[in-house]
């Protein structure tokens, strides 16, 4: 099997899942409880937000663990948007969000809030300027992604984080597929809240983390004890918290590593598409973008018939976010940037990860050609 999805999750690699082992069965203590076993997990869990922390140069206070990056975003807009609704209610978003961004803003909607939605170029990017003219007297929070999970288009997070700051709203950015992938320093780009997974970098499921700035207030979205300073009440989960340390010191370690290697085989195969397979549309902006992450649409075919093909030669790939793969609809984020709905339907996304090899790009770039040419026999849409 040839694994192309990477941007869906990856798996944990046995590094990770053989550091998180033991504190299933052998190392269970109730991090909270005053007996010194307990107090060594409790010392392995400011480990793992020690190491996060140092990943994004920020003091470990100021990162609090969660379920995931969907549960880190809605802490961060939801606790945000509530703390500060006396201030103001104006909230700015852009078009190509993840649904946890996108649904938790339309969630707030429903409560008074109003969000304005920016739109982005052809290439998947938010202008900084339209950003500075959204701003208003009553905006409390913007939340733009660092890197498109889609497209792997990397934001001008620096840009937008300073005006924001100069203007004295709260700035939180998705950066679920950025972290672990591209350096980020908090303290050079002035994000007030940042959001991770653990599942993206090789780690666990069901673990994830937000960094909060010191000074930055905001509602608490789960009640109990005083659990991650107050922030997200209910005993820790230990093994989880573990598994994405190990998973960011994994990913510190080899992060120039895997844009080597992997962007090799992200940028080959792009290469081979574009000499082996006739009316494309790559959709990945040729820079800034993420090293591993290829969205290309392939006109006159559908993307989930194409992905069919594909994984019947053995080759696992996407037409998109796995988050919205129930839906029919096409690509909210390639709609954005102006394909229209055709094209939209036949995007495939390929996200490449550690265990790909250039035998994994010549395969599919033979299974992409014959299942292309075979689409495009049977389709109406099809010039030939």
């Amino acid at each position: 099997m040839i694994y192309l999805d990477n941007n869906a999750t990856t798996p944990v690699d046995p590094s990770v899942l053989e550091e998180m082992l033991p504190y299933f069965s052998e190392i269970y203590q109730n991090p909270s409880s005053s007996y010194e076993s307990a107090y060594i997990v409790k010392q392995r869990i400011e480990r793992s937000r020690s190491i996060i922390a140092d990943l994004l140069n920020c003091d470990p206070s100021e990162v609090i663990f969660t379920s995931g990056g969907t549960e880190s975003a809605n802490q961060a807009i939801l606790g945000a948007a509530l703390f500060l609704s006396e201030k103001g209610k104006h909230l700015i978003t852009s078009s190509i969000e993840h649904k946890a961004v996108l649904n938790t803003c339309k969630f707030l909607e429903k409560l008074g809030f109003s969000v304005t939605v920016l739109p982005v170029d052809e290439n998947c990017f938010v202008s900084p300027s339209d950003f500075d003219k959204a701003v208003r007297d009553d905006t409390i929070l913007a939340s733009i992604m660092t890197a498109n999970n889609e497209t792997g288009a990397i934001q001008p997070v620096q840009e937008l984080a300073e005006i924001a700051s100069d203007k004295s709203v709260l700035f939180h950015t998705d950066a679920v597929q950025a972290f672990g992938k591209i350096p980020f320093d908090v303290k050079k780009t002035p994000v007030s809240m940042l959001s991770l997974s653990g599942h993206k970098i090789y780690g666990p499921k069901g673990t994830g983390a937000l960094y909060i700035k010191k000074g930055v207030r905001i509602h608490s979205l789960i009640h109990g004890g005083s659990h991650e300073y107050k922030l997200r009440a209910g005993t820790e989960n230990v093994a989880g918290i573990v598994g994405i340390g190990k998973a960011a010191e994994i990913a510190r370690e080899r992060m120039q590593e895997d844009k080597k290697n992997i962007g090799c085989l992200r940028d080959d195969l792009l290469k081979k598409i574009n000499e082996n397979i006739p009316d494309v549309i790559i959709n990945t902006p040729a820079e800034n973008s993420l090293y591993n992450t290829l969205n290309v649409s392939f006109r006159f075919v559908e993307g989930e018939s194409l992905t069919t093909l594909l994984e019947i030669d053995g080759i696992e790939a996407s037409t998109g976010s796995a988050c919205s793969s129930e839906s029919l609809d096409p690509s909210h984020v390639l709609l954005a940037m102006g394909r229209d709905h055709v094209d939209a339907h036949g995007s495939v996304r390929f996200s490449f990860g550690r265990h790909n090899t250039q035998e994994d790009v010549d395969a599919t770039l033979l299974s992409l050609k014959s299942a292309v040419e075979k689409l495009r026999k049977m389709s109406p849409l099809s010039k030939k």
